[in-house]
């Protein structure tokens, strides 16, 4: 089975999304989703979904899932916005759980704050499968990037979210809060072992040294032979040494603390206070 494939990339956060559907119910889901979000101002924006939603009606599709890959930390899920328009249920990784009681720590939630993910409609765990339309679509648990990192198989087609990149540029980092280079080593075996004819959807491009034009399709085949961090066999004692070396280098993303502000709670905003106004927190020294 090959669904259709239509990506919407975010030039602002370097954010694939996707939407997937067949033909003969004309049933898509939606996966990983951005919320415009303009740092300095603190305003949101809409652009970006809109485009997906004008996708949808123009091809009259029918959604029924808002997949999440994971707890984003570079962008906003504008998840709840398309729930408005559009429908479908909202899903993501069971291990959002350990992820919230992380976060809802760091970000001194208190207890109104739900440690349960019952923000979402639905939890995956590894094996779970569910349906587009005639279509099934698996669940791949693949943490290492994220503790809830999900690989979602839908027909010939593998969205891997951030754990692999396209294969001139890697994968995922393991230094956020739950993170593991050996646990990322072991979910992209896993990865790995479907068809080398799979194709893959990663969630993010930022064109590597060498290449003009922004991608985001590759395959299994592909990344076995030529992913410069994973490719070729590399050992698991070479990759985690590489990983954890070049992760210790890197800043955090810019929008890490609204996004998982956000995201945590399925997208949507922290309660708004008395007046009806919504704060976003700034723990110092946490992470």
């Amino acid at each position: 089975m090959k669904p259709n494939v239509k990506a919407f990339f975010d030039d602002q956060t370097f954010t694939v999304s996707y939407a997937v559907h067949e033909d003969s119910s004309r049933a898509c889901a939606i996966i990983d989703s951005v919320l415009d979000f303009d740092h300095a101002s603190g305003r949101t924006g809409t652009s970006s979904a809109d485009q997906i939603i004008a996708y949808v009606h123009a091809k009259d599709l029918k959604t029924e899932w808002i997949l999440e890959s994971h707890v984003h930390a570079d962008h906003l899920s504008a998840a709840p916005y398309l729930q408005q328009e559009l429908g479908g249920k909202i899903g993501i990784g069971h291990h959002i759980v350990e992820v919230q009681e992380t976060f809802g720590k760091i970000f001194n939630e208190g207890t109104e704050f739900q440690r349960d993910g019952s923000q979402f409609d639905a939890l995956f765990r590894e094996g779970d499968s569910f349906h587009i339309g005639q279509m099934r679509g698996d669940v791949l648990h693949t943490p290492g990037h994220t503790p809830a990192c999900l690989t979602y198989v839908i027909g010939d087609a593998a969205f891997v979210g951030d754990t692999l990149f396209m294969p001139d540029f890697g994968t995922a980092r393991c230094d956020f809060p739950g993170g593991s280079s050996e646990t990322l080593f072991a979910s992209i075996q896993k990865i790995l072992s479907l068809p080398d004819e799979t194709r893959i959807f990663v969630g993010h491009d930022y064109k590597a040294p060498g290449r003009d034009e922004y991608a985001w399709e590759t395959t299994v085949g592909e990344q076995k032979a030529l992913n410069i961090h994973i490719g070729q066999g590399r050992s698991i004692e070479e990759f985690v040494e590489m990983r954890d070396a070049r992760d210790a280098t890197l800043s955090k993303p810019k929008l890490i603390l609204p996004s998982l502000q956000v995201n945590m709670r399925a997208g949507q905003m922290p309660p708004a206070d008395e007046q009806g106004d919504v704060f976003l927190k700034l723990p110092i020294n946490k992470l």
